[in-house]
């Protein structure tokens, strides 16, 4: 009994005895140590900039040196060392703000400039190449600048990093190049149903940028292509038609609005998106075939039952 009495008390006595040591220890300054060693904007932008240059020469074919994993850590610490909530003052919205003005520089002074005078199938390859070249800058920076898009921007409501940058490509480089684009992808799929080899591939990789930009993945593929796509479409269909339906005999038109029908299906296979094959597919049948009913139905008849002079009593 007088042992386990014995033991209790030691117990006792030991956790006050680490109880005061703690107390001891703890040293106040220690938060303040913590908000010292934050970066300050001048000492760490410095360095985001270095790694934003170079995402951009990798991007453009001028460096050919990847980042390693050692500068990705860097940049990545540097971003959070700016950030972390125990400051007194964070450089987040900073951070931010230089994130948006990167880009805008980049598409102001590099991306643009290379796009302004060209038409036809030169721009949408220009265009791709700088789409396919900013996709690559924002893999970068969406790792370095990670932080504020897992804490800042959800706690402000603000656009994620992704966003923020098709925001800015669309208003910077696609609103200004929008009517050339559009025209130009039209002229090709004329090309195309006029019997010439194009390039899909490009094709597809034009488009599926309009599926990419903003928050609605299908918004502006309807607003700033498809809905001038289907209307080049009708008045593409009523000259063939108003041609053929003089030229050709109601069997060789109906295989030809038949192959029609079959190309455009093909092509809504082959690289525009899905929810336009019907509104093509409507535009086609009514242009070749609503349009010109009674006037293939009279062909019809003529060719089945040829008038001769036989015939007259």
């Amino acid at each position: 009994m007088a042992m386990t009495i014995a033991i209790s008390r030691f117990a006792s006595i030991s956790f006050w005895f680490l109880i005061l040591f703690a107390i001891h220890s703890y040293q106040p300054s220690m938060a303040h140590e913590d908000i010292e060693k934050r970066l300050k904007f001048e000492q760490g932008w410095p360095v985001l900039q270095e790694a934003a240059a170079k995402a951009i020469r990798i991007a453009d074919g001028a460096d050919d040196q990847r980042f390693t994993s050692q500068e990705y850590m860097l940049y990545y610490t540097t971003v959070y060392d700016m950030c972390k909530p125990m400051q007194e003052k964070d450089h987040c919205q900073e951070l931010y703000d230089q994130y948006k003005k990167i880009f805008e520089d980049y598409f102001t002074c590099k991306v643009l400039p290379s796009l302004l005078g060209m038409e036809g199938e030169i721009v949408l390859r220009e265009l791709a190449r700088r789409w396919s070249n900013y996709q690559v800058i924002t893999r970068w920076f969406s790792r370095f600048f990670k932080y504020l898009d897992r804490y800042f921007l959800p706690i402000r409501k603000l656009p994620s990093l992704k966003e923020t940058s098709f925001i800015i490509f669309y208003d910077l480089v696609y609103g200004e190049m929008n009517d050339q684009v559009t025209d130009a992808l039209i002229t090709v799929i004329n090309r195309e149903r006029n019997g010439e080899q194009i390039d899909q591939a490009l094709m597809k990789n034009v488009l599926a940028m309009y599926v990419e930009f903003g928050m609605d993945p299908m918004k502006y593929y309807y607003k700033d292509f498809e809905e001038a796509m289907v209307q080049d479409t009708s008045a593409f269909y009523s000259e063939k038609a108003s041609s053929w339906i003089k030229s050709e005999s109601y069997k060789n038109y109906m295989l030809k609005a038949k192959d029609c029908l079959i190309n455009e299906r093909e092509r809504a296979h082959d690289y525009l998106q899905s929810s336009s094959l019907k509104k093509l597919l409507k535009v086609v049948e009514h242009e070749l075939l609503s349009v010109y009913a009674s006037d293939l139905q009279e062909k019809k008849q003529l060719e089945e039952f040829p008038f001769t002079d036989t015939m007259i009593p």
